[in-house]
C-alpha cells in the first residue's frame, strides 16, 4: 500500500507563510517556501527550523513569486536544501527581485536596530542576506506552463495559468495515478491586466486556498473613488498615499490612474512611485507580453505619466514637496518598505489620505488603520493617525468567494478530501461550507503542523 504524506508547514488556519512538504514513496516535494507575515507569533516562527529533514527535499516547485510564498528560500537552503527550485520564467524573475530586495530590507533594519537598541536582541540578525539570495538562484529552474515535467519516474507535474500575478500558476502533480493540485492564490476572472484563470478538470486531492472564502468583493467604482480622493487632495492641498504591493498592484494602480488621465478625469497631479522593487517588476512585464493584456507602448506611456523615484533623496523630497500628490509606495499591508517613511512624517497630517488597497492581514499595521487605531507604532516609536483613511477591497488580485467556487466547477470527477488552505479560520470554514453545499465534497481545513496520509 503506498501512501503520500502531507505536512501542512505554513498557510495552514492562517493566510500567509505558505509551505507544504508532500513525502512520498520516490521523492520528497515542497509546494511553495514563504515567510509568515503579520501576528508577532507567526513571525517568530520565521526563525525555527522547518520540522522536517530539509536535506531530503528533493525539489520545490513555485505557484507563484510574493513573499509569503518565496520569502523562506534562503532559509531552507541554511537548513540544507540541495535540490531543484522550479517555476515559471516570470514567477522566477519576480521571486529574484523579492527575495534581492528582502535581503536588503532585512540587512538595512538589523543594522538599524542595533545603532539605535530597539531590538531585544544583541546583536539583532537579518533573516538572510545578499550572500543567502546568491546561493538560492542558483537552485532555480525555469519550466514553461503546461508542459508536464518528469521529477521521479511515477511523478510528474504541470504549471497552469492562474492569474493573481504575473507568471502565477497552479500546480498539477501526479504522484501514481492520483492528481494532487495546489491552488496556490487564484486570481480574479476580470482583471485590468491579467487573463482569467484556467481551471483544473481532474483533482483527487485539492489544495484550495481561501483567502476570501466568506466574502464577495464588492462592486466598487474604484475610477470614481480614485478621482473623489484625488479631487480632495487636491482641494486640501494634502497627499493622498497608496500603500501598494510591489507585484502586480502597483502595476494595475499605475495602469487606472493612467487611464483616468488619458480620459481628463483627473488633473495633471504629480504622481509618485516609490518603490525599487516595483520598478523593476513592471520590466518583468516588458519581458513576459504573453503573460498580460498590456502592450508594450502601454506600458512606456504610463511609466512616463509616472515619477519613479530612484533614490532615498527622492523619498525626502517628495515629502518636501508642498505640492498636493499621489504617492504609491511600498508595503501594501504597512509592514515595511518606502510608505513607512511616508507614513511617518505625514499620517499626522488631516490633509492626508491614505488608501489601503487590498487584504490587510491580521496583526500587521493595515489592518490596524482599517479597524481605526489612533496611532501606529513604527520603528519602536507612536505617532498620532490625524489622516482619514480610506479602503479598496475590489482591487484585491485574489479569488472572492464566487470566483474561488467557479474556478472548481468544471473539476469532472469528485475529489477524494478537499484541504482549505492560506485563509484566516472564519474565512476557511465559510468556504468549507459552500464547498459542500455546492458540490458535496469532502472538505477540511488542515492546522499547522499537522500531518496527513493519504494512498496513490
Amino acid at each position: 500500500m503506498r501512501t503520500v504524506k502531507i505536512h501542512f508547514l505554513g498557510a495552514s488556519g492562517t493566510v500567509t507563510g505558505s509551505k507544504f512538504i508532500l513525502e512520498t514513496p520516490e521523492a520528497n516535494i515542497m509546494i511553495d517556501c514563504g515567510v509568515f507575515q503579520g501576528l508577532k507569533e507567526l513571525r517568530l516562527q520565521n526563525w525555527e527550523p522547518i520540522p522536517f529533514p530539509v536535506a531530503t527535499v528533493d525539489y520545490v516547485l513555485l505557484t507563484h513569486g510574493h513573499l509569503d510564498h518565496v520569502g523562506y528560500l534562503p532559509r531552507l537552503l541554511k537548513q540544507g536544501f540541495q535540490g531543484k527550485i522550479l517555476g515559471t520564467a516570470p514567477t522566477m524573475g519576480i521571486a529574484e527581485i523579492i527575495l534581492r530586495d528582502s535581503a536588503k530590507i532585512h540587512m538595512e533594519e538589523a543594522e538599524k536596530a542595533n545603532k539605535e537598541g530597539y531590538s531585544s536582541h544583541q546583536p539583532a540578525l537579518p533573516f538572510f542576506d545578499e550572500k543567502a539570495v546568491e546561493e538560492t538562484l542558483k537552485h532555480f529552474k525555469t519550466i514553461e506552463k503546461e508542459d508536464w515535467i518528469s521529477l521521479s519516474e511515477h511523478m510528474q507535474c504541470r504549471f497552469r495559468y492562474n492569474g493573481h500575478i504575473i507568471g502565477a500558476t497552479f500546480i498539477e502533480l501526479q504522484i501514481f495515478d492520483k492528481i494532487f493540485v495546489f491552488s496556490g492564490d487564484i486570481g480574479r476572472k476580470e482583471d485590468p491586466l491579467l487573463f482569467p484563470p484556467d481551471k483544473p478538470k481532474w483533482v483527487d486531492y485539492l489544495f484550495m486556498e481561501s483567502t476570501y472564502g466568506n466574502k464577495r468583493h464588492p462592486e466598487e467604482r474604484v475610477s470614481e473613488t480614485l478621482v473623489t480622493l484625488i479631487h480632495e487632495v487636491i482641494h486640501h492641498r494634502g497627499t493622498l498615499i497608496i500603500p501598494s504591493f510591489a507585484v502586480e498592484r502597483l502595476q494595475v494602480l499605475m495602469y487606472l490612474l493612467w487611464k483616468l488621465y488619458q480620459g481628463n478625469k483627473i488633473p495633471n497631479i504629480p504622481i509618485f512611485v516609490d518603490s525599487p522593487m516595483g520598478n523593476n517588476v513592471t520590466s518583468v512585464f516588458a519581458l513576459f507580453p504573453k503573460w498580460h493584456l498590456l502592450n508594450s507602448s502601454q506600458i512606456n506611456a504610463l511609466k512616463k505619466r509616472m515619477h519613479i523615484i530612484t533614490s532615498y533623496r527622492e523619498t525626502w523630497e517628495t515629502i518636501d514637496d508642498p505640492r498636493p500628490k499621489v504617492v504609491i509606495a511600498g508595503s501594501g499591508m504597512v509592514t515595511g518598505g518606502r510608505v513607512l517613511t511616508y507614513v511617518k512624517q505625514l499620517i499626522g497630517k488631516p490633509s492626508t489620505k491614505i488608501l489601503l488597497v487590498g487584504f490587510q492581514a491580521e496583526g500587521t499595521r493595515g489592518r490596524q488603520l482599517l479597524e481605526g487605531t489612533h496611532e501606529l507604532k513604527i520603528f519602536g516609536k507612536y505617532y498620532p493617525v490625524k489622516a482619514k483613511v480610506h479602503h479598496l477591497e475590489s482591487l484585491s488580485a485574489h479569488a472572492d468567494q464566487s470566483d474561488l467556487l467557479q474556478w472548481a466547477s468544471e473539476i469532472k470527477n469528485i475529489p477524494e478530501q478537499v484541504f482549505l488552505i492560506h485563509g484566516e479560520p472564519t474565512a476557511s470554514d465559510a468556504l468549507r461550507v459552500k464547498v459542500k453545499e455546492t458540490y458535496g465534497w469532502n472538505v477540511s481545513i488542515p492546522k499547522l503542523h499537522d500531518v496527513v496520509e493519504v494512498l496513490v
